[in-house]
Parts: C-alpha cells; sequence; structure tokens
C-alpha cells in the first residue's frame, strides 16, 4: 500500500453522516494526510467540498459499478463507507477492498450481512493481512471496546480472567434516514431469523449448538425489565443489544482463537438502564415500546405504513439537537474470582450521527496512520471488530479528542 495516491477515501460523502465525515476530516485529520471523498453524484460531493471548504480530490463510482469501485479501492490504503443500507450498497466495496488489500471500515449495524462478509471474505482477507472492519459506529463501538478494555485492565492489574460482563446504555439524541432505510431494508430480507443466534458471528469452533445449552441461556437477549444490582436501578433491554452483542461474542472467540482469550465460557449481555424515581415502571415502558416497536418493524404492511412517516435517507436531526445530545456506556465485568470492574465510555453529542461519525473517522485514521501498532500487528487481518482491528489505539485516538475512556477496579 506504500504506493496509494491516498490514505483514506470518505465513500458516500454526500449522505447525512458522510457530510459530517468531510467535515470531521477536515478539522481533525493531519495537514499531510492524504484523503479524498467519493461517491455517485459529482455534483452533490463538490458541493459538499465547497461547504466544507477542502479542496481535497473528488472521486465518483456508483455502488453498482465494480469496475468503477476497483479504480478507488485501488488507489487508497484505507476506504471509509457511510453509505446505507450496506447490504445493497457495500458489497462492491468490500469486494474491491479484499481484492486491492485496502483496509475497510463502516458503520453498519446489519449484523445478517456482517455474517455473509464472514463467510465470503473473511479468509481470504487473514491471508493478505487486510482489516475489513464493520460496525464501526455507535454500533458497535462502546459495547466493544468497553469490554475489550475492562477485561485486559483485569487480566493485566489483577492477573484474573473475565467471567462475565454486562452493558448499560444511556443516549439521548436523533435518528437519520439512513439509519431508519438500514432498519427497514434489515426487515425486508429473509435474514431477519438469524438475530436469534447470539453466536451468529462466532467461528464455527466457537458457536454453541442448542439453545438449551448453558452458555446459549446466558447470552440469550434479555426480553423483560431486569433489576441491575450492580446499579441499583432497572434495566430495559437495549434495541440495539442484538447487533453490539454479536459483535462483542466474535471479538472473544477470535481473541480465544489467537491464544489471547478473556476467559472461559465468558458471557456478555447489554441493556438500556433506566434511573430512579420509578426506575421499574421506566423500564417496563421501554421495554413494552421496543416490542410494540420491533413488532411493527416485521410486518410488512405495518412497515410500509411507518416509512412515510420517518425521516427519510439524506436528512437527520438538526445541528442543536446533535450538538446537544450525550450517551453513557457502562461496563460492569466479574473476574472469575467474583471482583468487579467498571468501565466507562461518555461523550457529548449524540449517539447515532456525532459520536458515530467520531467513532468510524477515528477509526479509519487508527488504520491510515498506525498500521505497526494494531492489534495483531502487520500480520492481522479478516473480518474483524473493533476490539480485534483496532484495539487500544483506538481508544487512545478516542481519548485524544476529549472522549471518556476509563475502567475502574474495585
Amino acid at each position: 500500500m506504500v504506493d496509494r495516491t491516498y490514505d483514506v477515501v470518505l465513500y458516500g460523502a454526500s449522505g447525512f453522516v458522510g457530510r459530517q465525515t468531510v467535515q470531521y476530516f477536515a478539522t481533525h485529520a493531519p495537514a499531510n494526510l492524504r484523503w479524498a471523498i467519493a461517491g455517485r453524484n459529482p455534483q452533490k460531493l463538490e458541493a459538499v467540498r465547497a461547504k466544507v471548504g477542502v479542496w481535497v480530490d473528488v472521486l465518483v463510482a456508483d455502488s453498482a459499478d465494480q469496475a468503477a469501485v476497483d479504480a478507488i479501492a485501488a488507489q487508497t490504503r484505507v476506504m471509509l463507507t457511510t453509505a446505507g443500507p450496506f447490504a445493497l450498497y457495500a458489497n462492491t466495496l468490500v469486494d474491491a477492498c479484499v481484492r486491492h488489500n485496502t483496509h475497510y471500515v463502516d458503520i453498519t449495524g446489519e449484523i445478517p450481512w456482517v455474517k455473509t462478509l464472514i463467510d465470503r471474505y473473511h479468509a481470504q482477507a487473514a491471508a493478505t493481512c487486510t482489516r475489513i472492519i464493520p460496525c464501526c459506529g455507535f454500533d458497535s463501538v462502546p459495547s466493544d471496546l468497553g469490554t475489550y478494555l475492562v477485561v485486559r485492565t483485569m487480566q493485566r492489574d489483577w492477573g484474573t480472567d473475565c467471567q462475565d460482563v454486562k452493558a448499560y446504555f444511556q443516549a439521548y439524541g436523533g435518528l437519520n434516514g439512513g439509519t431508519l432505510a438500514s432498519a427497514v431494508n434489515l426487515y425486508d430480507s429473509t435474514d431477519t431469523d438469524q438475530f436469534n443466534d447470539p453466536f451468529l458471528l462466532n467461528p464455527p469452533e466457537f458457536r454453541t449448538q442448542g439453545q438449551s445449552s448453558p452458555q446459549w441461556e446466558a447470552n440469550r437477549d434479555p426480553q423483560s425489565p431486569t433489576f441491575a444490582p450492580d446499579l441499583n436501578t432497572w434495566a430495559a433491554p437495549f434495541f440495539m443489544g442484538p447487533v453490539n452483542t454479536r459483535i462483542v461474542r466474535r471479538s472473544s472467540a477470535l481473541y480465544e482463537q489467537w491464544q489471547e482469550p478473556y476467559g472461559p465460557n465468558f458471557t456478555y449481555q447489554e441493556y438500556f438502564k433506566l434511573d430512579e424515581p420509578f426506575s421499574w415502571v421506566k423500564a417496563a415502558g421501554v421495554t413494552a415500546g421496543l416490542g410494540v416497536f420491533m413488532g411493527m418493524l416485521q410486518q410488512p404492511a405495518l412497515r410500509s405504513l411507518m416509512q412515510p412517516l420517518l425521516p427519510q435517507p439524506g436528512s437527520g436531526p438538526s445541528e442543536q439537537t446533535m450538538n446537544e445530545g450525550w450517551f453513557i456506556c457502562e461496563v460492569m465485568g466479574t473476574s472469575s474470582d467474583g471482583r468487579k470492574a467498571r468501565g466507562i465510555i461518555r461523550d457529548q453529542g449524540d449517539p447515532g450521527n456525532r459520536a458515530t461519525v467520531k467513532f468510524v473517522c477515528e477509526s479509519a485514521l487508527s488504520l491510515a496512520l498506525h498500521s505497526h501498532e494494531l492489534p495483531g500487528g502487520p500480520t492481522r487481518g479478516g473480518i474483524l471488530t473493533p476490539a480485534t482491528g483496532l484495539g487500544d489505539v483506538l481508544a487512545e485516538r478516542l481519548r485524544q479528542t476529549g472522549m471518556t475512556l476509563s475502567v475502574t477496579l474495585n
């Protein structure tokens, strides 16, 4: 990759989140970083470049044009894409990146699609040391990186493995049309039954067989309000749990495969935390509301009625809403000898836009600027996760932006 024209190409740069990635790179990328913007509409790309005021190159390729996508992938060391739904628009990008040994990051939460990437490309990308890292937005960096930091801190400071992690989220912000379009497309596909498998993304040798097994039960997605004794409050199922948990379990399985395990029979679940007073009532209400919404998404007729009422692709919340948003992820770990650790990932800015943009841009910059410091060194590749592909490098870059990432051992 030494002779590539660009270090990073931002694909989908004229979309709602894509425009924010351009602004982020214009503000935060090192002056000597060689980057460009790309997408299918040259006029929209030119308008974004002019509005942001950066005179980087504009590359044009429709995602349906494999030859044009290949031409871009061959010119860059890292491809960052925000153009979803990814099951519709990112297959050619991943295919080109694997064949041209170009690292890749995105912000998908489409877990069945990630499974297809693993089946098609993991072995080839691993053999060529190419890092293909989906789910580098709010899906699923806080969950995955937070768990990684808690586990490794435990192992380093206590010399003990981790037995169990539970993550508790609180957040405020708005949704953009692209995220909702990806969710609707997921339910329009025939892959939604795969969501019931908590080990969907694990390598075959690390997939627990049988829904009645203890490991399956310990990792099953919560379906009802739960009291969180570590936090002394009630929690509801988290709507992103079926995405994030699969990524965390893949990280655990890959690290075990590489002889760096989290711990024997490691389990992970996550929740949406509700504060007192009346946290049980709030948790029950959130659980009921989530059940109704997910039930509607699973019905084609109701989906079609909902779609016109939701934000459309290319649109999203106001600047004020995005700036006033926030999130906090509390990661509670239990060691193999029963001791407790608490991780915190927290930042200002709404999760689906401001935080997601920071996560994915810093992921791309980690690949472009720190290739020899990444987990596993220059020889690691495959369909990876934020924890297995970026690890401490991403954590430190996020801290330098002002985001809180900390671990306290009790």
